[in-house]
């Protein structure tokens, strides 16, 4: 009899395992796709509008900037970055978008050090001062008025723990205290005021962590927390109804449809319903209470390059 328990347990256990992974929260559907292909780009909300910036064709990174209108579901151009770039880091302030670093081609060529800021209202960009080094594949975050830049890959290929941060006030950037782990495409977010550092990668693209570092600014100090629940890199990142979502990633030979969320406030993780296929070398941007993934890759590397916009919505 206690054999026959145990084993109706097991199945009941499993049951309960597979029938909260069917019935995750959330769903996604497709949206009007952009008029071409591109990987390794940067997303970014403003004003009812999704910017998709960067990112590269056949290897080479280009000075690509297309915008897409939530609620006419559509897409057009804007002026293009000041230069080619993928890889970029990206976040909003005060109505206006900021990129920070990248690569000029791939794979992770010649990290750059630049930074841009784009105002939405005049389709203009203007360039804003340089960063210590180059950096591509950074963490990139909007955090109490200031613009953070952690991690990313130097000019030789070689995972760094830099941490700057820009400030639109003075014009100027400032180091601050590095991350306790070296690596690079990683999901940076800002939330309840602090930077969350999550997943990525410390070296080549099966080197992946689930490592999660918390930065208070009050404080200059790094903090460790729950990690994530599926070890992955490459991810896209956005703070969706006070939850931190990360989406997709790479490992060879696969990418990653997970859609993991961390809350704040419980500090705990849940897991979320998961893209139509997995993806990575795109990003996440949250306008009119959805998160939209556009372009990246379906496949490792430079495979399957998609030009699809999906969305997902929380009931």
């Amino acid at each position: 009899m206690l054999r026959s328990s145990l084993r109706v347990s097991a199945v009941c256990a499993v049951g309960i395992a597979l029938a909260g992974a069917a019935y995750a929260e959330g769903g996604w559907t497709k949206k009007a796709p952009m008029a071409a292909a591109l990987n390794e780009v940067a997303l970014a909300s403003v004003g009812g509008k999704v910017h998709v910036i960067g990112g590269s064709v056949l290897g080479v990174a280009g000075p690509y900037h297309q915008e897409y209108d939530v609620a006419k579901d559509s897409w057009r151009g804007r002026a293009m970055m000041p230069r080619g770039l993928d890889h970029i880091g990206v976040a909003v302030f005060n109505g206006k978008i900021y990129t920070v670093g990248g690569f000029v081609a791939s794979v992770h060529r010649d990290a750059q050090n630049a930074a841009y800021e784009y105002d939405p209202a005049s389709d203009t960009w203007r360039i804003l001062p340089q960063m210590k080094s180059g950096r591509g594949s950074v963490g990139v975050a909007a955090l109490g008025g200031k613009i953070y830049a952690v991690g990313g890959r130097n000019p030789d290929g070689q995972v760094v723990a830099t941490h700057e941060m820009f400030d639109p006030a003075t014009n100027a950037w400032k180091e601050l205290a590095p991350l306790p782990r070296a690596r690079d495409h990683m999901a940076v977010i800002a939330a309840e005021g602090r930077l969350h550092a999550i997943g990525g990668r410390t070296g080549g693209s099966t080197e992946k962590t689930d490592q999660h570092d918390v930065y208070d600014p009050a404080t200059n100090t790094w903090s460790s927390a729950p990690p994530l629940p599926t070890a992955r890199s490459g991810l896209a990142g956005a703070l969706y109804k006070d939850l931190i979502l990360v989406i997709g990633g790479e490992l060879p030979p696969n990418t990653f449809a997970q859609n993991e969320a961390y809350n704040p406030k419980t500090k705990s993780w849940q897991v979320l319903a998961p893209m139509p296929a997995g993806r990575h070398g795109t990003g996440a941007a949250v306008s009119g209470g959805s998160v939209f993934v556009a372009a990246g890759s379906l496949r490792p590397g430079s495979g399957g390059v998609t030009n699809e916009l999906i969305v997902f919505t929380l009931p």
